[in-house]
């Protein structure tokens, strides 16, 4: 009895399995099987739920990271992403209390900005303003400002 139990809690502290056979039709479900799934899993991949532009950054951060696709391929995996996957009503980032992937996949940054405003923030405190964030060194502040009205700035304290 107590094995059945134990084996039950087990299962339910897995994560979700998403099988290919699970994954919507359409252009681009045999680019994300094909490219994706070898390294991935994939409930944990599509669960960023983000843009067009969020997806393509991760795309091309995988393709950095020596996934070889090709720009039609890349094009489809985008676009079947952001059809089936969107950020629709995902919160503002609260720069304040985001784990790096937040900041990554949210403000599509790459790993080594997130890096960059994890340490600032650990090093000076919470951010007051946007002025403050894009101040931080070794982050592409355009990229802060196309997205600025993701961002919010709470106190590190939940006040």
């Amino acid at each position: 009895m107590a094995s059945r139990i134990w084996l039950v809690a087990l299962a339910l502290s897995l994560p979700a399995v998403l099988y290919p056979a699970d994954l919507p039709n359409g252009p681009g479900r045999g680019e994300l099987e094909k490219h994706c799934q070898s390294c991935h899993d994939l409930a944990k991949s599509v669960s960023l739920r983000q843009d067009r532009n969020g997806w393509g950054a991760t795309l091309l951060k995988m393709v950095g990271l020596g996934m070889q696709a090709t720009e039609a391929e890349l094009q489809n995996l985008a676009d079947f992403l952001a059809k089936h996957y969107p950020a629709e009503t995902l919160p503002p980032v609260d720069v304040n209390k985001a784990r790096a992937i937040q900041l990554e996949s949210r403000l599509s940054l790459r790993r080594s900005e997130a890096a960059a405003i994890l340490r600032y923030r650990s090093e000076h405190g919470p951010f007051e303003s946007l002025e403050e964030l894009l101040a931080v060194p070794g982050i592409d502040a355009a990229k802060i400002e196309a997205r600025k009205e993701r961002i919010v700035f709470r106190s590190s304290s939940g006040s």
